[in-house]
């Protein structure tokens, strides 16, 4: 077994700053269908979505383990930073599904040739993408 990183057992955990709990949760649980795993503090929640952990917290300012960060939810959502893709095996019917749970796309699925992608955002304007790819080595 090598002793470089990754090392075995790991996970990654997105962790996404939120303006508001409850409507992080609702968005999270109801919309995106992601499970509640746990809340903390009255300042985070945990979620399992589909094998990945996303962690919604609140606004903090610097600690002894990161100075000068401070955690805050987008400003602007039209200014991207990061953004999440979900890899769908049909972008229209998740598109849809989304869309009757109350997601807010920017514009229907696009057809780009080897991809078919729509954009949507959480309440707090962190973009996601549902993206099908038929074939993935295309790219």
């Amino acid at each position: 077994m090598s002793k470089g990183f990754p090392l075995t057992g790991m996970a990654l955990t997105h962790i996404l700053v939120v303006s508001d709990l409850d409507r992080a949760r609702t968005f999270y649980k109801d919309i995106l269908g992601a499970s509640l795993y746990g809340e903390y503090g009255g300042t985070s929640l945990v979620f399992d979505f589909n094998g990945a952990w996303l962690l919604a917290v609140t606004g903090g300012e610097p600690t002894k383990d990161k100075p000068g960060v401070v955690f805050a939810a987008p400003e602007d959502p039209d200014r991207v930073a990061h953004s999440m893709t979900i890899r769908v095996p049909d972008c229209q019917a998740a598109y849809k599904i989304l869309q009757e749970r109350g997601a807010k796309f920017l514009t229907p699925p696009v057809n780009w040739g080897n991809e078919i992608r729509a954009f949507f955002r959480d309440p707090d304007g962190h973009l996601f993408e549902i993206s099908q790819v038929d074939n993935i080595q295309s790219l």
